[in-house]
């Protein structure tokens, strides 16, 4: 799979070039490509931000170097191109399995208050949003979104990993997983899992699949 990132922010993906995804890109499975649109400005001052017509505080991406950047990488519209964006449908496992399909991707970074409506009328294809909730640019939900995309990449992780893992198959939980040692601190790994009856297991997992995290510890004054 292709990725293309668009920000004015390339050094705060460094998080892509480690770990799993590094070892994806170094095999060959994932190429990430990053752009910085303010290369594409045609004013002077490299500016890429502009006041909001009819007002309003902050500043706001314009369309030009935006417009211009994506069409410079992808005159044919090849791609398929999302917007990070708070206000659009929030990310999740199916939407991703559904992204994970595309051959090439466009992931287009806002900053400021947003960016001008017209480069994505004229560039965009859908808008994604992480959660119900604002940060300051639209580096990190792609980084998110890239993140969750690359684990369905053939290559990228094993197949069977991919397909049983929360919300795999719905919005269920994982179930309980241990490894050595067998015994830690008093609390012992399920006698069932050391049976090697993999009917016997594979039941049990199912039974216990729910959310692992322990509930936080009560606050000190507060009363049973």
């Amino acid at each position: 799979m292709r990725i293309d990132i668009l920000t004015l922010f390339p050094e705060m993906f460094a998080p892509l070039r480690e770990s799993i995804i590094k070892r994806a890109i170094d095999a060959g499975a994932l190429q990430i490509n990053y752009h910085n649109f303010r290369d594409y400005t045609k004013n002077k001052q490299k500016m890429v931000d502009d006041a909001l017509f009819g007002g309003g505080a902050g500043m706001l991406l314009t369309a030009q170097p935006i417009v211009d950047c994506i069409e410079a990488i992808d005159p044919d519209r090849k791609s398929h191109r999302i917007y990070m964006s708070p206000a659009a449908p929030t990310l999740t496992q199916e939407k991703v399995r559904e992204l994970a399909q595309h051959e090439w991707l466009i992931v287009l970074c806002g900053h400021y208050e947003g960016v001008d409506q017209r480069a994505i009328d004229l560039c965009i294809d859908e808008c994604v949003s992480i959660g119900e909730y604002v940060l300051t640019g639209g580096e990190l939900p792609a980084m998110v979104v890239i993140d969750c995309v690359a684990r369905h990449v053939k290559g990228v992780i094993k197949e069977d990993s991919a397909a049983n893992e929360s919300y795999s198959h719905g919005k269920n939980w994982e179930h309980p997983q241990y490894t050595r040692p067998r015994e830690y601190r008093g609390l012992e790994v399920p006698e069932i899992l050391l049976s090697g009856n993999h009917k016997k297991i594979n039941e049990w997992r199912e039974k216990s699949a729910r959310g692992v995290t322990p509930p936080a510890p009560p606050r000190r004054g507060d009363h049973d």
